[in-house]
């Protein structure tokens, strides 16, 4: 003969129940995700991916004055950031858009974002010494398929 559960034990069943559904939906989520990634950054080491070719900054700076060169630094260091980007971009849109979907999509984005930080050093350095000039030519890249 089967006893069925009094009613406040069913709640309390049910509840556990949709509690560990949650639950193992998250990981089962989680887990999926990670996989991605990994898969992810295995497509960088693709044979042929495309990157961009920046021209160094930090060679054609002058002389940095001390009070400018943490500032520096962290636009340096954020146009090392945004290289990545971009790369990690070519990687993630690869074989989408028309022939120019590259250039226009990020390499000339980037050259916009490279504009605004290669100003913020040339500001940082000129608020204490004299302001570099003709930096911007350095903003440019190229693609390399």
């Amino acid at each position: 003969m089967s006893r069925s559960l009094p009613k406040y034990n069913k709640r309390r069943v049910i509840i556990a129940g949709g509690a560990a559904a949650v639950v193992l939906s998250g990981a089962v989520i989680v887990g999926n995700a990670m996989a991605g990634e990994d898969q992810g950054s295995g497509a960088a080491t693709k044979a042929g991916a495309s990157t961009v070719n920046c021209p160094a900054v930090a060679p054609s700076l002058p002389a940095i004055p001390a009070s400018a060169q943490a500032e520096v630094d962290r636009n340096l260091a954020l146009l090392d950031t945004q290289i990545a980007e971009a790369n990690q971009r070519l990687i993630d849109t690869a074989g989408q858009g028309g022939a120019n979907f590259a250039q226009n999509a990020i390499v000339g984005p980037l050259k916009d974002k490279r504009v605004a930080t290669i100003n913020r050093i040339a500001t940082a350095i000129g608020r204490t010494a004299e302001k570099p000039v003709g930096l911007d030519a350095l903003a440019e890249c190229t693609l390399n398929s």
